[in-house]
């Protein structure tokens, strides 16, 4: 007889990718959805082919954890956005091991540098390119398959980062470690930038930016970072040559999700905080650091500084 150990999995942070982590490991390991609010007990998953899947995925806020701890973690999952992952483990600590494996899975360059400095334990990054959108309280669809590759910052942690995708893989989303985790996060905050906030402050989707009432633009934030790119170490993207390298990359992502709208966007619109710190806060603060250009960077996080002041 094979008895199967179910690997337990927090995950903080119940949105769009929260809950589809949440979905689809729930078949192979334990998982319990931490936020600052109970959801409904029985949530939906639409998949990307259109099917239905309603799971009863055990949820608790926050304040519950510490009365009523679940089995402790081997993995605890982060996905709330950058600018709160910090508090928002903070506000688990008490609840958890010092040793327990975390895995990071924001936008930007921000929370990731921090935490994994911080915290005692392994700490593992995480980046995707599954598409998801909440539909309320009690559902999540899965719009896109994608990709996730993880490893840690620095290049460590290998065995632990080989489990993890092993698990994601088996788990439906498709998962590979790496060893270059660094680049890649800088290499998707470079395309985040230049679609995100343009998209965000002009209230369109991403194909829109072909225009030319914002092409030009585009190109002034890639001038910007590929120079960025260039002080900080990171190779240009599929083996090319500086800024022509980045501009292509840029127009590739934009051709491929011309009908999304950026999540930059879907806060502005729902008059919430933004992401710019976690986006244009590191290319801002790399620029200072290396005396390059930022004027355009720095006039597009004073834009939408101004946007959300408006809320």
């Amino acid at each position: 007889m094979i008895f199967l150990i179910m690997t337990n999995h927090w995950i903080l942070g119940p949105g769009a990718i929260g809950r589809l982590l949440a979905h689809s490991l729930s078949p192979i390991a334990t998982t319990t959805l931490l936020g600052r609010r109970m959801l409904p007990a029985r949530q939906m998953l639409t998949t990307p082919e259109g099917a239905h899947r309603v799971l009863p995925l055990n949820s608790l806020t926050t304040a519950q954890l510490a009365s009523n701890t679940p089995e402790p973690p081997a993995f605890v999952h982060i996905t709330t956005k950058a600018m709160v992952a910090e508090s928002a483990l903070a506000g688990i600590t008490d609840c958890i091991s010092p040793s327990t494996p975390l895995v990071l899975w924001q936008n930007g360059f921000l929370a990731q540098p921090r935490i994994t400095q911080a915290w005692p334990g392994q700490v593992l990054c995480a980046t995707t390119t599954e598409g998801a959108y909440l539909t309320g309280d009690d559902g999540v669809v899965h719009a896109g398959r994608g990709h996730t590759f993880v490893g840690g910052l620095h290049n460590q942690h290998g065995a632990l980062a080989e489990e993890l995708a092993h698990t994601l893989t088996q788990a439906g989303l498709a998962a590979t470690k790496v060893d270059d985790i660094r680049q890649r996060l800088w290499q998707k905050l470079a395309v985040n930038a230049a679609i995100n906030p343009l998209v965000a402050l002009n209230g369109v989707r991403n194909g829109k930016l072909r225009d030319e009432a914002y092409s030009g633009r585009v190109v002034e934030v890639v001038k910007e970072v590929a120079a960025i790119m260039f002080a900080e170490g990171i190779a240009p993207p599929n083996d090319g040559n500086g800024e022509g390298a980045w501009l292509a990359l840029v127009w590739q992502v934009v051709e491929n999700t011309a009908n999304n709208k950026a999540s930059m966007l879907q806060d502005v619109e729902a008059k919430r905080p933004t992401e710019r710190g976690a986006i244009l806060g590191p290319l801002i603060d790399s620029a200072q650091r290396h005396g390059l250009a930022c004027e355009v960077l720095q006039a597009l996080d004073n834009e939408l500084a101004e946007v959300e002041a408006s809320f």
